[in-house]
């Protein structure tokens, strides 16, 4: 009886041990599989030939992550639908157009309005302005718009985030500056959080992958980069809308800073390399040869790939998660996806510095690569 009972306990102990050690993802997809059998609460009848109420709410969501997603010409902070009311502010309007054309975006009115300037009619579709006549006419072709598209230099969304990470950039590392010659070489007040970020980027990412040599003349590069990715990273994930690094053209520029300066920076050695590459058959050299020139545009290629693609599926699946709460109508679907919105925006702060590491790690490295001295085959025996 003894024995028996010690093994109905060690039995019931490995059960228990066998649901605690249940993946926490398992439970997550499986609360989630449930939601749409729990949202009987609120059910709603569906006639022929009109669109429900959970199709319109779907639809509302979709349309506001496609618009957050996209720069914009105006800077909103929220908007009533049924009063069409906007709360923001306006942004400056710059389009070359025979001449310089300079207005507010107000004139658009959020896209309901023809804009005139100068006797010139200007309308905005999805963030596009085209040139039009007074009654806003578009003509379309395959469902795109075929009138004439103005020069746009207008200051959008996207650059008032720019501008406003570059400006506090400036202010805190202008700051640390002053704070070491003040103090004798000693960070103070917010520069003691950046310090060991400045350290790590030189210990951990210049000096192992580009050397003692030749790192330094990268280090204003590498800082810049790494703190201004990771800046407007952090800035997505507010309610203010940005989406500045999950906009192409954005890390396509980036990705372009890094390949000019590798190009223009690299020794006689790494061109050697990708033209003439030693320890091969001359046969084998005119074909590497394409590739490996090849190559040199495919690495900065993936960094821009790696960088817009992983910040723009983080936003598109945190907003889908939020939009949840609006179509499971019930507080255990609400209540789900709070916290699973929650526990992903926790998680995307992890990647917005996973990111700008990557980022500054693979320019370094290909800086590295670019500076790397010949060995000569004779060094080995000495």
């Amino acid at each position: 009886m003894h024995l028996n009972f010690r093994n109905q306990n060690k039995r019931r102990y490995l059960t228990v041990m066998v649901i605690s050690n249940k993946p926490l993802k398992f439970i997550l997809v499986a609360l989630v599989a449930i939601l749409p059998f729990v949202s009987f609460a609120n059910p709603t009848e569906e006639k022929e030939g009109t669109p429900t109420e959970s199709t319109d709410v779907k639809s509302e969501i979709k349309e506001f992550i496609n618009h957050h997603l996209l720069d914009a010409h105006d800077f909103t902070f929220n908007a009533d639908k049924e009063s069409g009311e906007h709360n923001g502010f306006s942004l400056p309007i710059i389009l070359w157009d025979n001449g310089l054309q300079v207005f507010s975006s107000g004139e658009f009115h959020h896209g309901e309005k023809v804009a005139e300037h100068n006797g010139n009619y200007y309308v905005i579709h999805h963030e596009k302005i085209y040139k039009t006549d007074a009654s806003g006419k578009l003509t379309e072709e395959h469902g795109h718009p075929t009138n004439v598209q103005p020069l746009d230099l207008s200051i959008t969304k996207s650059v008032v985030g720019i501008l406003f990470v570059s400006i506090l950039m400036f202010i805190i590392f202008s700051r640390l500056a002053k704070s070491y010659a003040k103090n004798g070489g000693i960070a103070s007040g917010a520069g003691r959080f950046f310090e060991p970020l400045v350290l790590y980027v030189r210990d951990e990412i210049a000096i192992p992958n580009i050397g003692e040599k030749n790192y330094k003349k990268y280090m204003s590069y590498l800082l810049t980069i790494f703190f201004f990715v990771f800046f407007l990273n952090i800035l997505g994930l507010t309610p203010l809308g940005f989406n500045v690094t999950g906009n192409i053209a954005i890390t396509a520029s980036l990705a372009l800073l890094t390949y000019l300066i590798t190009t223009f920076s690299a020794n006689k050695n790494y061109w050697a390399h990708i033209f003439w590459m030693p320890g091969v058959p001359t046969p084998m050299k005119f074909i590497l040869a394409p590739i490996e020139l090849l190559g040199t545009v495919i690495k900065p290629f993936s960094l821009m790939i790696r960088l817009y693609a992983n910040i723009l599926a983080g936003h598109v699946v945190l907003m889908s998660i939020i939009g949840l709460m609006f179509i499971f109508k019930s507080w255990i679907g609400s209540t789900l996806s709070f916290g699973l919105a929650f526990a992903l925006s926790i998680l995307e702060i992890l990647v917005a510095f996973l990111q700008a590491y990557i980022f500054t790690m693979l320019s370094a490295l290909y800086f590295g690569a670019g500076n790397e001295e010949h060995h000569h085959e004779g060094a080995e025996h000495h």
